[in-house]
C-alpha cells in the first residue's frame, strides 16, 4: 500500500494497525516513495543499567538538618490562628 504524507498524517493509527498486521505501508512525498512503515517484530530493549546503579547516586550531595522535621510551637500556632485557615463555621 502506498499513501501520501497527508493521508498518512490523517490515518496514522489505521496505517500502524495495518503495518502491525504485516502489511507493508509506503509513505510517498510528491508521488515518490519516501519511507516504509513496518512492524517491529521484537521491541528494542533499552540498555539495562547496572543493577541498582542509580540507587544512592546522590549520596553525599544532599544534606538535611537533624531537626528538619521539628515543629516550632509558636509558628504553628500563628499559622493555625491566622486568616489563612479560617474556621469552617465562619462565613466570608
Amino acid at each position: 500500500m502506498i499513501v501520501n504524507i497527508h493521508a498518512a498524517k490523517t490515518n496514522l493509527s489505521k496505517l500502524i494497525e495495518r503495518a502491525e498486521a504485516g502489511e507493508e505501508v509506503i509513505i510517498a512525498r510528491n508521488g515518490k516513495p519516501a519511507v516504509r512503515l513496518t512492524r517491529v517484530d521484537k521491541p528494542a530493549r533499552l540498555p539495562a543499567r547496572e543493577k541498582g546503579a542509580w540507587l544512592g547516586s546522590l549520596k553525599g550531595q544532599i544534606w538535611m538538618a537533624p531537626d528538619m522535621d521539628a515543629v516550632d510551637a509558636e509558628i504553628a500556632r500563628e499559622f493555625e490562628e491566622s486568616d489563612i485557615f479560617p474556621f469552617d463555621d465562619e462565613k466570608s
